[in-house]
C-alpha cells in the first residue's frame, strides 16, 4: 500500500501517537508534516529522523491546537494536505460538578474543535486534489464512558460525530472521512504511568498491566502505536475507498462488551 506522492498532516505528533503514525505514514512512502505546540530543535530534529530514515520529505510545523485561527494556518503552511489525521488530545480527570472549567474548555478546544477547524480547511484542498483523506483519532471513550471524563468523552463523542457528517458531505466525491478508536495504547506516557501505579497498588508491573490499566480490554494487551498508523495507512489505501463514516476500534474487545 504505497502513498507516494501523497502529503499526510498530523497533528499532535512530535510524541505518542502521533508520532507512531506519522513514522507508519512515512513508511508507506507518503511525506508527513508534524506538528504540535512547542517549537523546539528536537521537534524539527523529529521530522528531518523520518526523512533521513524513510527518504520521504518530513517538516515540522508549530501550531497550538487550542487555537482555532492556529489550526486553519497549520493546513496553509502545510501546503498540500491529502490525508488529514487530527490526534491532538488532552486528558483531565474530576467529576463533572468539580471539573474545571478551564480544563473542560481546553479538552474541548484541543480535541474536538481542533478537528474541525483543520478539517474546514482541509477540504478545499482535497477536492483541488481529487482525492482526500480524513482520519480522526478518537477512543473507546468515543462509542462508551467511564466516570470523571465528562470532557473528553464528551469531545470524542462529538468527534465521531462530525467524522460521520463529514463522511456524507463527501459521499461522492474522492474523499473519505473515519475515526479510529483506540482503547489504551502503549506510550511513553502510560509507560511512565505504570512505575508509580506499581507503588500505589503494591503490584508487580504485570499485575498493574492486567488487573488496572487494561482492566475494561479484553485482550490485556495494549494496542500499538504502529498498529494504529497501520490503520491509518490502510484507511489512506485504494483498499478504503468504500469505507466512510464509520469508526474502527483498536481497543482489544474493549466495545465488545
Amino acid at each position: 500500500m504505497s502513498l507516494q506522492g501523497k502529503t499526510a498532516v498530523i497533528t499532535g505528533s512530535n510524541s505518542g501517537i502521533g508520532l507512531g503514525v506519522a513514522w507508519e505514514m512515512a513508511r508507506a512512502g507518503a511525506d508527513v508534516v508534524l506538528n504540535s505546540f512547542t517549537d523546539r530543535e528536537e521537534d524539527h530534529a523529529l521530522a528531518a529522523e523520518i526523512a533521513n530514515e524513510t527518504g520521504v520529505q518530513a517538516r515540522y510545523i508549530k501550531a497550538d491546537m487550542s487555537k482555532g485561527e492556529e489550526c486553519r494556518e497549520l493546513i496553509e503552511q502545510a501546503g498540500a494536505c491529502d490525508i488529514l489525521i487530527n490526534n491532538a488530545g488532552i486528558q483531565f480527570v474530576a467529576p463533572i460538578d468539580e471539573f474545571p472549567v478551564e480544563k473542560w474548555d481546553a479538552i474541548i478546544a484541543i480535541n474536538l474543535n481542533s478537528a474541525f477547524h483543520t478539517t474546514a480547511a482541509a477540504l478545499p484542498k482535497m477536492r483541488a486534489a481529487g482525492w482526500g483523506r480524513v482520519i480522526n483519532i478518537a477512543s473507546a471513550h468515543g462509542l462508551t464512558a467511564s466516570p470523571f471524563k465528562s470532557a473528553y468523552i464528551a469531545a470524542k463523542h462529538g468527534v465521531v460525530g462530525m467524522t460521520k457528517t463529514v463522511a456524507l458531505e463527501t459521499a461522492q466525491e474522492p474523499i473519505t472521512a473515519n475515526a479510529i478508536c483506540p482503547g489504551y495504547v502503549l506510550t511513553p506516557l502510560v509507560e511512565a504511568q505504570i512505575p508509580n501505579t506499581m507503588k500505589e497498588y503494591n503490584m508487580d508491573r504485570e499485575q498493574v498491566i492486567r488487573e488496572v490499566m487494561l482492566q475494561r480490554q479484553p485482550s490485556k494487551e495494549f494496542a500499538t502505536v504502529e498498529q494504529l498508523g497501520g490503520t491509518c495507512v490502510f484507511l489512506s489505501s485504494p483498499a478504503a475507498d468504500q469505507i466512510t463514516g464509520t469508526t474502527i476500534s483498536v481497543d482489544g474487545g474493549w466495545t465488545a462488551l
